[in-house]
């Protein structure tokens, strides 16, 4: 089978997943077969899978989509089932062992992030997001509670590694105000990364989600990636702090959410992508980050 893996796929899964990477063109050919699809189409691909269009044996356009099993992705069928193509895409097959995944074809060619008017796009964005969340979680979905307590454990020692004592205070404050709320974890259905370049355009829909890490939880913790999302214009708009608040107000207000706990829930994003920065070496929070905190900060 002719598949040319990414550079993008090796370098995102050649530690972790080689025997996967190695196994790509072999299992290619066995979904291709085993659920009687005929390719069509060059390849896509982002940093954690690998896409082919392909057609169903009835003539119906579809996606192929193979990615190795993670912790993260471990519960997206079970979601994807859930919503049932509410507002996401719908899944058509499934196989439990390889995590591979036939979806319905959206058009990968039209991401909301192509929308150039940010509040048309924050606004389709939030009416997915309102949507998608109030759905309650299946049973066997991977808890909030259970990620937000990890990180409180991790929190003391890995809040040393930062070399600015206003960082490391920064962190902490957010470990503080997640605590507060602990108890409180929610239980609705999270996409946990809903960003506009998971937002593609769809035949039965306008707007169709894509690629969910599900998570059992409060909404608030969905927020975060709607906020840091097309920074650059965030930063060209002169009002850091304004255009910020003004997402997050967008956001809380289409999902009728209490802004403390949004506030809350959305500090708990600042310090997992705090965690996951230290983790892997580095010294100092992403610059992104610390704006965002400090401008939901200002307002609490």
């Amino acid at each position: 089978m002719n598949i040319d893996v990414p550079q993008q796929l090796v370098q995102s899964h050649g530690d972790e997943h080689p025997e996967w990477l190695a196994a790509l063109p072999r299992l290619v050919k066995d979904f291709l077969g085993r659920w009687s699809l005929r390719r069509e189409g060059p390849t896509w691909h982002g940093c954690a899978s690998l896409v082919l269009p392909v057609v169903r044996a009835d003539g119906t356009p579809a996606a192929l989509k193979l990615q190795p099993p993670t912790e993260e992705n471990a519960g997206t069928a079970l979601a994807l089932r859930t919503w049932n193509g509410d507002g996401v895409v719908q899944l058509l097959e499934y196989d439990p062992d390889t995590s591979t995944q036939l979806l319905e074809r959206l058009d990968e060619t039209r991401p909301l992030s192509a929308v150039p008017d940010d509040t048309t796009a924050i606004t389709v964005l939030a009416e997915l997001l309102a949507r998608l969340t109030a759905v309650p979680a299946p049973a066997g979905m991977r808890r909030l509670a259970d990620v937000a307590a990890a990180m409180l454990d991790q929190t003391p020692d890995a809040v040393p590694a930062l070399r600015d004592p206003a960082e490391r205070r920064l962190v902490q404050r957010c470990a503080d105000v997640v605590a507060e709320v602990l108890g409180e974890p929610g239980d609705r259905l999270l996409h946990w990364d809903l960003h506009y370049d998971n937002i593609l355009a769809g035949g039965r829909e306008k707007w169709l989600a894509i690629d969910p890490e599900p998570l059992a939880g409060d909404p608030g913790f969905d927020l975060l990636p709607a906020l840091d999302n097309r920074w650059d214009d965030v930063v060209a708009s002169g009002d850091v702090p304004g255009t910020v608040l003004r997402r997050f107000d967008l956001l809380t207000e289409a999902l009728g959410l209490d802004r403390r706990r949004a506030y809350a829930w959305s500090m708990a994003r600042v310090l997992q992508n705090a965690l996951w920065d230290i983790e892997d070496g580095e010294i100092a929070l992403q610059p992104v980050q610390l704006a965002i905190a400090e401008a939901l900060s200002a307002r609490s």
